[in-house]
């Protein structure tokens, strides 16, 4: 499946990706990070799901259709990012 290529300003979302990681690195002075998934993860779901349900005026049904996920786990998710009770 072929995605779109989001762009902001004239860069894509993955080299914003790539450049904040690098910037990131460096700022860690040769010191090894730990559990770099779950805080890139939790960096990046929270504000991806908020921006989704505000687009889908709080629509669960259309914002699980939107990220792709079943509405259980975007619940489940919604939940452990504290977006809703």
């Amino acid at each position: 499946m072929a995605h779109k290529k989001e762009n902001i300003g004239n860069q894509s979302l993955h080299k914003h990706t790539e450049d904040a990681l690098k910037v990131y690195f460096q700022s860690l002075n040769g010191d090894r990070p730990g559990d770099l998934y779950e805080l890139v993860m939790g960096e990046v779901e929270r504000p991806l799901f908020k921006a989704v349900l505000d687009y889908t005026q709080g629509n669960q049904s259309q914002a699980a259709g939107i990220l792709g996920l079943n509405r259980g786990t975007l619940r489940k998710k919604l939940r452990y990012y504290s977006l809703i009770q």
